[in-house]
């Protein structure tokens, strides 16, 4: 799932999250200027951003988000709504920002690319086998609302897009799958017991295993370095009214995410553990490589919960510590394997409101 940035209400409104051309974008062709100097390197970076050092903005225009490095972190894939693609599709690009190339079909509404390593390939999920088109939005005349389409699938491909092979075929939605570092194993959110549960299966998608059944929304998992432990974020409605109205809504597809808390557990499902109780949107969390800290995306900071921060927190719960000071959308975090840089998304350095740019920044301890 995936956040366009402009208030609370356009933010979370796309939080999503065959054969492919190899589409290049080149920054120069597309008129975006881009920012290479020192001097414009400086000015990404807001006063109190202590934990960065050299910033560098990597993509300029449209919408763009999460960016999870490949393993050897020479390479970047992403999501983006871009030129004449009308919803989120998968790009591949290294990590100085060149290269810029299409490796989803181009077809439907895709999320959550993800590297497999140490296989050439590539995860993401997508609603391409059901229509070519993107599926609608979702209809807000019950409030503020997601959409968790049920045409969502799980694919591998090439690193190209070729050889494209779906990994479920459950009815409902499957989606925000990420991968154990050594890439044997798959975490993904799904719909298949009736409820929006995490779920994990071998990188061929085989050796299902359910772990979560509190009714709610599960999802957004990531597993740690040596997958032991899986950090996500999760809605569990606690009184009859707050459950009949998830429970209506996800009859129709969708959920309210104004209220995100973060949990950890084994990656069996076991131990449970929330480690925020804010009643913010708390979502994208991710490891830190030491395995103690936990850096994600939270409102908790803005009285009407319209921007969004990075923080970082101790897997215990403790030592919460503010980690960007932007006016406008920070999120989507995730480090290098070995902690020396973290990529994010972000509104700052906008030339159009509400574009979401992908930035990569040198992490100082």
């Amino acid at each position: 799932m995936r956040i366009k940035i402009i208030n609370f209400v356009f933010i979370m409104s796309s939080l999503h999250s065959v054969s492919c051309s190899n589409t290049t974008l080149n920054e120069e062709k597309s008129g975006q200027v881009n920012m290479r100097t020192e001097e414009a390197a400086d000015a990404l970076k807001v006063p109190g951003e202590s934990h960065f050092g050299k910033i560098k903005q990597l993509t300029f225009g449209g919408q763009n988000a999460e960016a999870y490095f490949n393993s050897d972190d020479s390479e970047l894939i992403f999501q983006t709504t871009r030129g004449e693609y009308e919803c989120d599709q998968i790009f591949i690009m290294d990590v100085e920002g060149n290269n810029q190339r299409l490796v989803s079909s181009g077809e439907g509404r895709t999320t959550c690319g993800y590297f497999m390593a140490g296989s050439g390939k590539i995860l993401y999920s997508s609603t391409h086998q059901e229509a070519a088109e993107c599926p609608p939005e979702p209809d807000f005349s019950q409030g503020y609302t997601w959409a968790v389409y049920p045409t969502y699938d799980i694919y591998m491909a090439n690193r190209d897009g070729t050889d494209l092979t779906k990994l479920t075929d459950e009815p409902g939605y499957d989606a925000e799958a990420t991968l154990s570092e050594d890439g044997s194993k798959i975490v993904f959110t799904s719909k298949r017991s009736g409820d929006l549960d995490i779920w994990s299966m071998n990188a061929d998608g085989s050796e299902l295993t359910q772990l979560t059944d509190e009714i709610g929304y599960d999802g957004g998992p990531f597993f740690n370095k040596d997958a032991s432990k899986i950090v996500f974020r999760a809605y569990h409605p606690t009184d009859s009214t707050e459950k009949a109205d998830y429970v209506n809504l996800l009859e129709k597809d969708l959920i309210r995410p104004g209220k995100l808390e973060l949990f950890i557990m084994n990656a069996d499902g076991s131990e449970k553990t929330q480690i925020t109780d804010n009643g913010a949107a708390n979502f994208g969390p991710y490891f830190h490589p030491d395995g103690n800290r936990i850096i994600f995306s939270s409102n908790v900071a803005d009285p009407k919960g319209r921007n969004f921060d990075l923080w970082m927190i101790n897997t215990d719960g403790s030592g919460l510590e503010r980690i960007t000071y932007n006016s406008t959308f920070d999120g989507f975090p995730m480090f290098s394997k070995d902690g020396s840089k973290i990529v994010f998304a972000s509104n700052r350095n906008n030339k159009v409101h509400g574009e979401t740019n992908l930035f990569i920044a040198d992490w100082v301890e």
